[in-house]
């Protein structure tokens, strides 16, 4: 077992929940720190948490120690209420726990992003996910890796009706995806989960990976463990 350790933030929400077991069960983990606003409904021996306000950085800098860094936050327009406060969460928030943890000496970073993701883009959304995307990249890591993942899937434990209508209509178009449309099938978040360990352990210089392959990965890691 390598002895490195892993900081973990969004580890309550949708993809942090299925990474987070992905992690437990990582022989390259001894220790995974979990910085929320609330404690998590299990314990680990692994699992060290630290309940924040994460976005007060200067409260908790200090234990921002390990090896690799993972950034699974997000949040909608109808719960940030505002533009300001959306682009606080979901630009400013990775960007700045990134700078910090840097600062204090993680190496390897892997990030949540969106498919469609562009700085350049005249779409709200897109250009916001970019321009967290370009922070994360300036941050300095020895390895950065970037995921745009398309429409998630699992279980998630609150309600969102956009993407549960989202969900339905891609099951039942789902096989009109093939070819270039490929990729914006859908992805279960335990996939992306899967594919984001493995994309920190390659060498190779390549920065994004967008969804399709991420499922490419993650259905290559199941094989492998048959």
């Amino acid at each position: 077992m390598e002895n490195r350790t892993a900081v973990v933030f969004g580890a309550s929400g949708l993809v942090g929940g299925y990474l987070l077991e992905e992690l437990i069960q990582h022989m390259g983990y001894s220790s995974i720190k979990v910085f929320s606003r609330r404690k998590l409904d299990f314990e680990h021996t692994k699992v060290i948490e630290h309940i924040v306000d994460i976005e007060n950085i200067e409260t908790y800098s200090e234990d921002l120690r390990g090896d690799d860094l993972f950034i699974c936050l997000g949040t909608t327009r109808k719960k940030a209420r505002t533009i300001k406060r959306y682009e606080e969460l979901d630009r400013d928030m990775p960007v700045n726990i990134a700078r910090e943890a840097r600062k204090r000496g993680l190496k390897r970073i892997v990030v949540v992003s969106s498919l469609g993701a562009n700085i350049n883009s005249r779409s709200y959304y897109p250009r916001i996910k970019g321009e967290m995307e370009k922070g994360i990249k300036e941050a300095g890591f020895d390895k950065t890796v970037i995921t745009r993942p398309s429409l998630l899937l699992g279980e998630r434990k609150e309600f969102r009706l956009g993407e549960r209508i989202a969900i339905l209509f891609y099951k039942v178009f789902s096989f009109i995806m093939v070819g270039k449309l490929r990729l914006y099938r859908a992805i279960h978040a335990r996939d992306l989960a899967k594919a984001m360990l493995v994309l920190l352990y390659r060498t190779d210089e390549k920065t994004i990976f967008l969804s399709d392959e991420l499922q490419l990965l993650a259905d290559s890691v199941k094989l492998n463990n048959k």
